[in-house]
């Protein structure tokens, strides 16, 4: 390469880097402001938890997003690129325990030092808009909707039963029970019950399951997990009987035809009818140590299809509606509340699981449906029959086909007031009480009669009290603390107690995207002009394993607010990619397992942008990219590469001009044609494909092609340098954003990169004058041919049989066959 005899200027992200970080700032280069002369563009990451240190498992997602709103502000778009910050929650509490410090001081603390890592990334993020769910300036507005939902008739308060650690006497998630015992002091976890509130998600089910067939541009599988999260099932309500008390036990079934075959009932452990009923019966203390045990295994060991199933018999009987038989009522570590009533009527003979449960326990098994070629033995059975037959032991309805069965049986039950056809989902009501400190308190309380009464909207927030001992111990520290529990009532004046319970996290995180359209909004909950122009994110980023809870309580939070009137749009985001997580020593990068890489570090050695291009290189972002510093140490050298190109090329287009496309030698159109064959793939690959490591690659090859050329240099030829190298700038822009802009200035440029418009790729540049075709001979590579773009058959065979190679396996042989693609490849069938 010819260097003009110039001295090159090293490449040093360490002094470029921070130069041009200051300057976005000083420019307020990614504030976000609505113009509807211009299309906007709403991206967003799903907004992380303050914990202290982001590493590179974490910045691969944020460079994602940045790579695409960088991508849309040199298009000229009006982009939204917000970031803020999930604040609440329990590691901030457990942090204040373990280090004597407020949660805000250590959530304030970490927030500061992750915006630093981010500054340093070069995120395009507009901070003017930067928000946080533990300030009160946001979470008053949670307050807000927790008091909509109330008078909506989906915010509502009833008995459930928590996770409770007897040693540190407080409550638990069930992230924090760990095979039945608290992850911080081993005790084995107990079921109680507490008065909890829930919201009413359960009434929007249709909706969110119906318009899921409207995300077009989500993965499949999230909508997938979403479908089957939501479970939707078409079935009857069968009315059994307490043969003790005479009430009424509802089950749920997509089965009515086996009813018949009911030898037994289950119920789920956490059944209320188990702590009314069965708790106080003198059946209690045989049965309840057992149940205990049941309630603390993990939902994973219940739902194993491969698990030993476990019961115990209550000693009470229920009664079947259909045929007066009276059977036993057990309770089942398989039977889950989560599901239909959490009752469920047991067909061994029809059921793998109830059949499993049966045999272990010596429970009858009854056939009522028998298979057309072959009948059934109860007594010889090794598996349940599940597949469809004919009635027998059906009384009124032996005989029928099974299916038919179904509609008739439903149609009985209906019509003798015992049951009814229906919906039942899978999706239960979201239980948004949490026994802590570090959330949104619930803004209500409660009269002497322990009446609700709601916090009036002009007295919120209801702020947490500062001075809160934490101990780890005694249950919730708001629970203890008499200055905040102690209120007057709004409504009658007289002494009320507040609410001590806090809100799930989850609820914090489900509107924060409608915030970001106008953060410092004082006169509701956002503002519903500026919703309508940003909304919906038009490109959302985060992990795959946040499809269900965060995707649909978001999803459910943006119709309640659709339906109250203050958003007009019913879905939040209209694009969703799920990024590959990254690995290294063969396991998830995390502090955990101690395998984390440290973006400061990364930074301090090779600088950012090789941080980034390595995050987006190494592997397809839907993919698991594995750590490896040898990949690194290649980005970085590929920086310095581009960089000695620059140095090399610039001399000579300092005083280039307008080259005439129609004067171009073959080589200056190949050098045309490769300038624009990288523009239009890599804005294919970053628009269309979300392809960045091809995107990449596409630039690393254009490197490759400018490496190779020398001087001296025509004026066309010049001219072609300075746009490929202009091109090269501004293509790798959302990438490495301080090495393109700092190329870009020594192109001469004073404005931002991100101001200079997103190259086109010219349809007449990409057009070839001659292809290479691939000659084969019966089917083997025997040579390649140039030929001009768009030749016929004819042509192409007379140049192959021309060439050398291909001549010594055709000659003295006879063309039976030729099989020709235009411009690719040619095919001699001889014999």
């Amino acid at each position: 390469m010819d260097t003009s005899g110039e001295r090159p200027t090293p490449y040093s992200p360490t002094e470029i880097e921070p130069r041009w970080q200051d300057r976005w700032e000083a420019d307020n280069a990614f504030h976000a402001a609505e113009d509807p002369e211009r299309p906007k563009f709403y991206l967003l990451e799903m907004f992380p938890y303050p914990s202290g240190d982001i590493h590179m498992g974490h910045v691969r997602n944020y460079v994602l997003g940045d790579v695409l709103a960088r991508f849309k502000m040199t298009q000229g778009h009006a982009v939204l690129h917000p970031m803020g910050w999930d604040a609440l929650g329990l590691p901030a509490e457990n942090a204040a325990i373990e280090r004597r410090v407020h949660p805000a001081e250590w959530t304030v603390s970490n927030i500061g030092n992750m915006k630093r890592q981010f500054r340093r990334l070069g995120m395009s993020y507009d901070w003017d808009r930067e928000l946080s769910t533990h300030h009160p300036g946001y979470y008053a507005w949670t307050q807000w909707l927790f008091l909509k939902m109330h008078e909506m008739g989906l915010a509502y308060r009833k008995g459930g039963l928590v996770n409770w650690d007897p040693v540190d006497e407080t409550v638990l998630a069930n992230e924090q029970v760990i095979d039945g015992r608290g992850w911080r002091t081993g005790a084995p976890v107990e079921k109680r019950r507490l008065d909890q509130w829930y919201f009413r998600i359960t009434d929007y089910a249709e909706r969110l399951l119906d318009d899921l067939d409207r995300l077009e541009g989500w993965p499949e599988r999230v909508v997938q997990q979403q479908r089957n999260w939501i479970g939707r099932s078409e079935g009857a309500r069968i009315d059994f009987t307490v043969e003790a008390t005479g009430e009424t036990l509802p089950v749920f079934t997509t089965r009515p035809d086996t009813v018949y075959g009911v030898t037994f009932m289950s119920l789920a452990p956490e059944h209320p009818l188990i702590d009314e009923l069965i708790a106080p019966s003198e059946h209690g203390a045989r049965v309840m140590p057992e149940i205990q045990r049941m309630r603390t295994q993990t939902l994973d060991v219940r739902m194993d299809e491969n698990a030993d199933k476990e019961g115990v018999f209550t000693g009470f009987h229920v009664v079947n509606p259909l045929n007066g038989d009276r059977v036993p009522l057990w309770v089942a570590n398989y039977a889950l509340m989560d599901y239909g009533t959490g009752a469920v009527m047991a067909v061994p003979a029809h059921d793998q699981r109830d059949f499993e449960f049966a045999r272990k326990y010596d429970l009858p098994v009854r056939v009522v449906i028998q298979p057309a070629d072959a009948p059934l033995d109860s007594a010889t059975m090794t598996q349940a029959y599940v597949d469809d037959g004919v009635q027998v032991n059906s009384g009124p309805f032996d005989g029928q086909p099974n299916r038919d069965a179904i509609a008739n049986i439903t149609d009985h039950l209906a019509a003798n007031d015992i049951g009814e056809g229906t919906v039942n989902y899978r999706l239960r009501d979201w239980l948004v009480s949490r026994q802590r400190y570090w959330g949104v308190p619930i803004p209500v309380m409660y009269e002497d009669d322990g009446s609700v009464t709601l916090v009036p909207e002009d007295d919120l927030p209801v702020a947490h009290p500062r001075d809160v001992e934490f101990t780890g111990k005694g249950g919730n520290p708001l629970a203890r603390d008499e200055a905040f529990t102690n209120c007057v009532s709004p409504t009658t004046g007289q002494a009320a107690r507040r609410e001590t319970d806090t809100m799930d996290t989850f609820v914090d995180s489900s509107w924060y995207f409608l915030r970001f359209t106008s953060p410092r909004f004082t006169e509701g909950v956002f503002d519903r002009e500026a919703a309508g122009y940003w909304m919906p994110v038009d490109q959302y980023v985060g992990g795959i394993e946040h499809a269900v809870l965060h995707l649909l309580y978001a999803r459910f939070i943006t119709k309640v607010m659709y339906d109250l009137g203050v958003s007009s749009v019913d879905e939040p985001f209209q694009n969703l990619f799920t990024q590959g997580m990254v690995t290294k020593d063969g396991g998830k990068m995390s502090k955990s397992l101690g395998n984390v890489v440290a973006p400061d570090d990364l930074i301090e050695r090779y600088g950012a942008d090789t941080a980034r291009l390595f995050s987006l290189f190494a592997a397809p972002p839907e993919l698991d990219l594995e750590w490896n510093d040898a990949g690194v140490e290649g980005c970085h050298r590929f920086l310095h590469r581009l960089w000695r190109v620059f140095d090399a090329l610039l001399p000579h287009t300092a005083d280039a001009a307008d080259y005439d496309a129609n004067t171009l030698t073959p080589d200056e159109r190949e050098l045309r044609r490769m300038t624009h064959v990288t523009i239009q793939r890599v804005s294919t690959d970053i628009q269309r494909r979300f392809k960045f490591n091809t995107a990449i690659a596409a630039t690393m090859e254009m490197v490759n092609h400018l490496q190779g050329l020398a001087g001296p240099f025509t004026d066309n030829q010049q001219a072609l340098l300075r746009e490929s190298l202009e091109a090269l700038a501004r293509l790798l822009g959302p990438f490495a954003p301080h090495i393109s802009e700092e190329l870009w200035t020594r192109l001469g440029h004073t404005q931002s990169i991100l101001r200079s418009g997103w190259p086109d790729a010219d349809p007449d540049a990409l057009a070839q004058d001659e292809v290479t075709i691939v000659v084969q001979v019966n089917g083997k590579l025997r040579g390649r041919i140039s030929l001009a773009t768009g030749s016929g058959e004819e042509d192409a065979t007379a140049a192959a049989l021309a060439d050398e190679n291909v001549c010594r396996h055709t000659d003295g042989k006879t063309v039976r066959k030729v099989i020709y693609v235009p411009d690719k490849l040619l095919n001699l069938v001889v014999g």
